[in-house]
């Protein structure tokens, strides 16, 4: 059986995306990792506990990482959001990206949406973390695949690579 939702109760929002507008209709308790992965199609965002914990669901909301699965969707019509759909825009993030990948941080891809746009969120914060500095950053992103070594490895890597880009 059909349930029917009326649209009154069903705002009509407009959210910024990785530097695009949409347009939507979403229930009051809609979350934002819902309307990327269901009604936008945006599945790099990745879905797992719907409690806040692991990582895999961040996104940038104003340069801020954040949690996709506990934010509801209505609640950010005056914010930029970017996922990792958005990272062919921003140079730093591919920079970040190819870090992973070079240094062997990335295994079956679940948790690299995630730790990749927490890595941006980081060293637009703090170009230059600590070790320690990482391992805070990252506390809340759960990898049960490569181990948290080549992870900070690469954040490091990509710190370097993103300063010695400003520099030139």
């Amino acid at each position: 059986m059909k349930k029917y939702v009326s649209t009154e109760m069903n705002p009509e929002i407009k959210l910024k995306i990785n530097g695009l507008t949409y347009k939507l209709r979403v229930t009051p308790e809609k979350t934002l990792i819902d309307v990327l992965r269901d009604q936008l199609g945006l599945i790099g965002t990745k879905k797992g506990c719907n409690e806040g914990n692991g990582g895999a669901w961040t996104v940038l909301i104003d340069g801020l990482p954040m949690c996709s699965c506990l934010l509801l969707a209505v609640g950010l019509q005056n914010n930029e959001i970017t996922t990792i759909e958005g990272s062919k825009m921003d140079e730093d993030i591919q920079i970040i990206q190819k870090a992973f990948v070079e240094v062997g941080a990335i295994q079956c891809g679940f948790c690299s949406p995630g730790m990749i746009l927490s890595t941006k969120g980081l060293l637009d914060k703090n170009p230059n973390p600590s070790v320690y500095e990482i391992k805070e950053a990252f506390s809340g992103n759960i990898c049960r695949c490569t181990g948290y070594k080549k992870i900070i490895k690469a954040i490091q890597t990509a710190s370097f690579q993103i300063n010695e880009k400003k520099s030139l």
